[in-house]
């Protein structure tokens, strides 16, 4: 092993180990397999809420479609690579097992109820500290900090290359342009995320990795297709009338932006790839005929992922300007027809609403108590410690309220609205 890559798999606490029969990158993976972080993400939403009638992803399948998708295009890539190692060294190397820990990391960060509490907590935050609330960051702060593995040290301890290739947006948070809105780590955790770059050509430190850049990209995949065949299956998404009725075409593009012509010609193209005749009806047909498409879409953009042959411009994936647009329409269509619905609309508002109270109720409760706290499980007292700076507190409440399951949050604030006061026996949370 070569002093670059003996570095890309450092540990920065190294613990115990119980064998050494695996390799460090699969000690990765099977970290975050084993984690109760990735369990929670069955209770939490993908685009709506997993409590529905219909069997809809929740974050966690969506998680392991998009591992299963990103290994995939990782293999390709090194298969395709062959013997020439510099074209995968040159992006920071890449490993399937890193990969898929990546892709298997690349959620928890996420809230109950996805982004519009992502959104609030953003806002709470931001009224007592500078670095708010952000999915992203909020992952690399789990992995390193809230996650344990050892009683000696915080987070999982991982390697440089997997929180490397965690990192979707490899910077901290800065007032303006698109640093302000999406950012990978808060001050808190910004001495170890600098840590965990160092394997990299200065350079290219605050560049996705290429193993990050796959997991992106898989991510992306897996929202575009198997969101539409959720809804699709649902009767929510009318595929057939896209495909088949010129007018339910207007109708969308007339909601979307960019060039309408464009979109026309490529979406009329791609949905004549679709065996899809009428409405989902859940017959053996219907069934078969749907999978069919979604299967052969993850195909079709995991054979269209290549090696960039730019280093500079990139982070070491090149996709075909076609794919990225059918990939962005499929994601609109959900976008139209689910996410910007009447009824999905109200229950953001509620969802919200929950959020806001249950985070100013257990902040409030916490400031107040010089000591303890009746709402703050024992586990997150501790990372605030006795002296109870104002900053770990606001940060530490929000670890709190975010590291729930949607059912928990329903249920805890019930609880202390007195909307439902449960029995004297039922343990508080966590």
């Amino acid at each position: 092993m070569t002093e670059d890559v003996a570095s890309r798999y450092e540990r920065r606490h190294v613990g115990v180990r119980a064998d050494q029969d695996r390799t460090e990158q699969r000690r990765d993976r099977d970290r975050l397999l084993y984690s109760p972080y990735l369990r929670r993400l069955s209770g939490i939403t993908q685009i709506i809420s997993p409590a529905g009638y219909h069997p809809t992803h929740n974050r966690l399948t969506h998680t392991l479609e998009v591992a299963q998708i990103a290994r995939s295009i990782a293999e390709r890539l090194l298969e395709k690579a062959g013997d020439d190692t510099e074209a995968v060294d040159q992006f920071g190397g890449l490993d399937p097992d890193i990969v898929e820990a990546a892709a298997l990391a690349h959620d928890l960060g996420h809230p109950p109820f996805g982004h519009i509490a992502e959104s609030e907590l953003n806002e709470l935050v931001s009224r007592d500290e500078p670095d708010g609330y952000e999915g992203n960051a909020q992952t690399f702060r789990i992995l390193t900090k809230l996650d344990v593995r050892f009683e000696e040290s915080r987070g999982l301890d991982l390697t440089r290359a997997t929180l490397s290739a965690v990192s979707k947006y490899p910077w901290r948070r800065e007032e303006q342009g698109k640093r302000s809105k999406k950012w990978g780590a808060y001050a808190s955790e910004y001495e170890t995320f600098t840590w965990s770059r160092l394997h990299l050509p200065e350079a290219r430190r605050e560049i996705q990795t290429l193993e990050a850049a796959i997991m992106d990209w898989a991510d992306d995949i897996a929202y575009a297709v198997h969101d539409l065949e959720d809804f699709y299956r649902a009767g929510l998404v009318p595929l057939d009338r896209l495909k088949l009725d010129s007018s339910e075409l207007r109708r969308f593009l007339d909601a979307k932006s960019g060039d309408p012509s464009e979109a026309s010609l490529v979406l009329r193209r791609l949905l004549g790839l679709a065996p899809i005749d009428g409405p989902f009806d859940g017959s053996k047909k219907s069934r078969a005929r749907l999978k069919q498409f979604s299967s052969s879409l993850v195909d079709r953009y995991i054979r269209g992922t290549t090696l960039s042959e730019d280093l500079e411009a990139n982070s070491g994936i090149a996709i075909a300007p076609e794919l990225l647009l059918e990939v962005d329409l499929l994601k609109s269509v959900t976008r139209f027809y689910v996410i910007e619905s009447d009824a999905v609309r109200s229950q953001r508002h509620g969802q919200r609403s929950v959020i806001r109270h249950l985070y100013e109720e257990v902040l409030d409760d916490t400031r107040r108590r010089s000591r303890g706290s009746r709402l703050l499980p024992p586990f997150f007292l501790e990372l605030i410690g006795p002296d109870r700076g104002a900053s770990e507190t606001v940060r530490t409440v929000a670890d709190f309220v975010s590291s729930l399951t949607e059912p928990q949050v329903v249920a805890y604030y019930n609880r202390i609205t007195g909307t439902s006061l449960g029995t004297d026996l039922d343990q508080v949370v966590y």
